[in-house]
Order: structure tokens, then C-alpha cells, then sequence
């Protein structure tokens, strides 16, 4: 494989069905999206770990969501990585590549050397749709179970939606020739079709009352399931996150008897919508009397955005809703000092 396809294939989804046995998925491939968010914290290594796992699990879920629309992932715990969240925002337009960003609260003093699941407690896992000005959000929690994120966003799917889903992902530092250390993720998503999922049983099979997709699973599509799952198992690390595989040819070695077919890929990009004026608009709330409070000894007031670590400085007296207006333009009096 050239360097030109490696590049071609990174930060993208690949959407895809498998025709004989009525099941549809996602393989994506983040290089630069992961770099972009995780350059911006000085993140442990346990916590970069989950936050890689839940940008992949994002790009992954987010592909199937309209223009402009917005999908966020939310993870809150009372372990010492309290929460991750991560956003999707939809293309703009046909052919423009998807927006993710990330973020993670943790206590230092209480990450430990256990695995990066293990760092955060018990909680909930959390699916947020926005589908723009004028609507409802749509929003379906699970509680934190299993053994990894992607178990959580699997129980999240057999609850909520009602859809047998299964995750085969990994994540990781890598070193090319040449190159710098650098994280990078891959992944494959797989779902039964919606008509494929019959009513779920009356009660989950696991003790934690979460919905597993084995639960929605009837005789007729038990076979289909279990068969396409061996295939999944059989996918290597380097397959999904390395320079030699294309996502197409990695289809067809695994799924090559279920009739796999691609659609067009999604490109995705690290990317943020913090702004100044969204600062502004989130201190309009504020009394002048608020905003003294907030202002720094240098008379300044400071923002950070928590996703891309941008800083805002601004002036207290253009903040909060008791701002001055600013000048009409042309209104100003300049003057050339003579």
C-alpha cells in the first residue's frame, strides 16, 4: 500500500452492509482527529485511553446522523475519571468532512494503575441527539457495564434501540519510521438491520439488568449473528489500525461470504465550536455586579474552552448583560495627535 492510500484511509468512516445476513456497520480509521484532542491535555495514559476509545466509538455512531445535526457521547462516573464528553457534528453540506471533539474531568490523585475501565466507577453511559434549532433533543442513558466503553454503547443500542450491535475495536500509541509517537484507533461497528430485531425478551440475562444483544435475538437471526460475530473475531489489531489493510479489503477478507457492500466514506476532522461570541453569549446571563467577581486582578475577564484549551480574554465591561454597547461604527473620534 502506498502512503498516498494510507493517508487516504485515515480519519474516515466507512459505512457497509452484509446482504446475506441483513446486518450493517461502520469501519473507522482516526489518526489526526485522535492528535487533535489529545495534544490539547496533559491527559495520563489510562485516561487517554478512554477518551481514544470514546472518539472511535463517536466517529463510529455519529456517521449515521443527518447534515448538521449533533451527536454527543457522555460518560459520568464517581471514579477518578468523573466524566468524557465527546461531540459529532454532522457534515455542513454532501462531501464535507464530520466534526469530533473530546474532553475528560479526572482527579490525578486517584487514577491508578488498574486498566483504563476500571478508572471509572459506576455511572452512566449517555447517547445525546440534536437535531438543531426548533427540536426536542433526544437523549437515552444506560448504567456504565461490561467491561469496556464500547460494551456500554452496545447495551446502550440493545435497550434503547432495540439493535443487536456489536463493537471490535483498538486503540493505541504508534510509531511509524520515521515519524513521532502518536495515537491511533480503528474500529469496526456491527448492527442487525431494524427489521431484524424482534421484541427483546422479558428479562436481560445478565445480573446488572442491561440489555445484551443475545437478548433480542430469536432463532432465525441467532444463526446469522453468531456466524457474522465468528468472522468479527477472527480481525486483527494492525488490520484496523494499521498502514497495510484497506477498510475495503479487510471487509471482504472477513465478511467475504456475506456479501459485503460499501457506500460512500464519511471524512472526519478534529474540530471545534467554541468562539468568542459563544463565551459572550454564555456570561449575557451575568449582572455587572457578577462579572466583578469573575474579573482577574489584571481587570480582565478569562475563558478556556475545555475541548481545544482555546483562551478568551475579555473586557468585563463589554460581558454580561448590563455591557456597555459598543459604538455605532463611525462613531469613534480619531484623532492623528496634533
Amino acid at each position: 500500500m502506498s502512503f498516498g492510500d494510507k493517508i487516504a484511509w485515515d480519519d474516515t468512516v466507512l459505512p457497509f452492509q452484509l446482504d446475506r445476513s441483513d446486518m450493517r456497520g461502520r469501519v473507522a480509521r482516526l489518526d489526526g482527529v485522535l492528535s487533535g484532542v489529545l495534544k490539547q491535555h496533559d491527559y495520563p495514559d489510562q485516561v487517554e485511553a478512554l477518551v481514544a476509545e470514546m472518539a472511535l466509538l463517536t466517529a463510529l455512531i455519529g456517521q449515521t446522523i443527518k447534515l448538521r445535526w449533533k451527536l454527543s457521547l457522555q460518560v459520568q462516573t464517581n471514579g477518578p475519571v468523573r466524566m468524557i464528553a465527546t461531540d459529532y457534528y454532522g457534515p455542513e453540506a454532501e462531501g464535507q468532512p464530520a466534526r469530533i471533539r473530546a474532553y475528560a474531568s479526572f482527579d490525578r490523585d486517584r487514577i491508578t494503575d488498574a486498566p483504563p475501565f476500571q478508572q471509572l466507577g459506576s455511572g452512566y453511559f449517555a447517547i445525546l441527539i440534536n437535531q438543531g434549532e426548533g427540536t426536542q433533543p433526544y437523549q437515552g442513558i444506560v448504567p456504565i457495564a461490561g467491561n469496556s466503553l464500547s460494551d456500554c454503547a452496545a447495551a446502550y443500542f440493545a435497550q434503547s434501540e432495540q439493535l443487536p450491535t456489536t463493537f471490535a475495536l483498538t486503540y493505541g500509541k504508534s510509531t511509524e519510521a520515521g515519524g513521532e509517537e502518536h495515537w491511533r484507533a480503528g474500529g469496526i461497528m456491527l448492527q442487525h438491520m431494524p427489521k431484524a430485531s424482534p421484541f427483546a425478551k422479558d428479562l436481560p440475562s445478565e445480573d446488572d439488568g442491561v440489555l445484551r444483544a443475545h437478548d433480542l435475538l430469536d432463532d432465525d437471526t441467532k444463526e446469522n449473528w453468531n456466524r457474522v460475530n465468528a468472522h468479527l473475531a477472527t480481525v486483527e489489531e494492525l488490520e484496523l489500525i494499521g498502514p497495510s489493510v484497506p477498510p475495503t479489503e479487510l471487509l471482504v477478507r472477513l465478511f467475504h461470504e456475506e456479501q459485503p457492500r460499501v457506500y460512500d466514506s464519511q471524512p472526519v476532522r478534529f474540530g471545534c465550536t467554541c468562539s468568542e461570541e459563544r463565551v459572550r453569549q454564555s456570561l449575557s446571563i451575568y449582572s455587572a455586579k457578577d462579572i466583578s467577581r469573575m474579573t482577574t486582578d489584571e481587570g480582565t475577564v478569562t475563558a478556556d474552552c475545555q475541548f481545544c484549551g482555546t483562551h478568551y480574554v475579555l473586557d468585563p465591561k463589554t460581558v454580561g448583560f448590563e455591557a456597555e454597547k459598543p459604538a455605532e461604527p463611525g462613531a469613534e473620534t480619531k484623532t492623528d495627535g496634533n
